[in-house]
């Protein structure tokens, strides 16, 4: 317990002075004349009556606010949210954003943050989504960082990641949780069957299922929308009650479903996931209000097995196609050689042979 608290005092520091380190940088360069770090405009891009967005907008506009004034604002803003819920890490640490820079040399990202709280922040769009998701489903974040720092405690730091830690990551970065009340409704998801999910079953919606953005880098592509993009949708058994309750209830059940699964679930792999085109969801763009849009096979593609046995139909009948020609040419050459042989004796016809 006091090895807590002393890791615990340490990280209330550094909090503390997050803020200070970078406005003291911003100020130094300025008196060197050197040119102030210019505002990303991505910020100002976030348009929050997406319905992407819309699920965190409350935070997500304060926090658009600071990052518009400065990278010392935006990490004061965070830090303050996050003292007042008191949230930790993987491993029990008081959850903190730090710059970038401090980050030490050689350290890993996930290991740094389960071990001592703080979470590396740059100042733009994608880790303002990463911290938003440790507010939106904070058991989520703090069961993904487990995870991960397990993996590497085993494995360490590689080339790669190694399976689980690459399906934690997809996770991390694109993940989309589909809350389903209606088998038939995840059985069409799991197998590519988009007219049923989108068009036939339009109208359950909002009533038998609904989607929850959680991948910070599916968010960062989301400020420009196009017609292709893709989450990895981790489907998630919901009770029917599920879609009685307010906003907050349904996220605090997805994050207590979602983190036990996460930590109880020992071979994870990127299976699990079904691909889901996010401007198909219904309500999510305005396109789709016509069921043309998913006539778009390029986007809503068939699964493999179903690619797989159009290809081995096609196969068949390409091979009987060859066969049917094969015997017609066979067929036309017999008949040429009866056609040249009428009227002459072969020379055997007589019996008499050849002598």
């Amino acid at each position: 317990m006091r090895e807590f608290e002393a890791g615990q005092c340490a990280t209330d520091e550094v909090a503390a002075q997050a803020g200070f380190t970078v406005a003291h940088e911003t100020a130094a360069k300025a008196a060197r004349g050197m040119v102030p770090e210019p505002i990303s405009p991505d910020f100002a891009a976030i348009d929050w009556s997406k319905a992407w967005f819309a699920q965190f907008a409350a935070r997500g506009q304060r926090w658009q606010q600071a990052a518009l004034t400065s990278y010392a604002d935006l990490l004061a803003t965070m830090n303050a949210d996050a003292a007042q819920i008191q949230q930790t890490t993987g491993r029990g640490r008081r959850l903190t954003f730090i710059a970038q820079d401090d980050l030490p040399a050689g350290a890993a990202y996930e290991a740094h943050i389960a071990s001592t709280g703080c979470v590396p922040t740059r100042h733009d769009l994608h880790d303002f989504f990463n911290g938003s998701m440790w507010f939106a489903f904070p058991r989520i974040k703090a069961a993904l960082n487990a995870r991960q720092s397990a993996e590497l405690d085993v494995l360490g730091v590689g080339p790669t990641r190694g399976g689980v830690r690459d399906m934690l990551t997809l996770f991390d970065e694109n993940a989309l949780l589909f809350a389903c009340a209606d088998p038939s409704l995840s059985a069409a998801l799991r197998g590519f069957d988009w007219q049923t999910l989108f068009v036939a079953r339009r109208d359950a919606w909002g009533r038998g299922c609904e989607v929850r953005c959680f991948g910070h880098a599916l968010l960062e592509k989301l400020i420009a929308p196009f017609k292709g993009c893709t989450g990895h949708a981790w489907i998630v058994d919901v009770p029917a009650a599920y879609f009685d309750w307010d906003a907050s209830a349904r996220n605090a059940w997805l994050d207590e479903a979602v983190s036990a699964a996460l930590l109880g679930t020992d071979a994870l792999t990127s299976r699990m996931f079904a691909p889901l085109p996010v401007l198909g969801i219904p309500g999510w763009w305005p396109d789709n209000e016509s069921p043309a849009f998913y006539d778009d096979t390029s986007v809503f593609r068939a699964g493999r097995r179903e690619r797989q046995a159009r290809d081995r139909s096609a196969s068949a009948a390409s091979a009987i196609g060859v066969k049917i020609r094969a015997s017609k040419a066979g067929q036309a050459v017999a008949a040429s050689t009866v056609s040249a042989s009428e009227g002459e004796e072969s020379p055997d016809s007589t019996g008499q042979g050849d002598g």
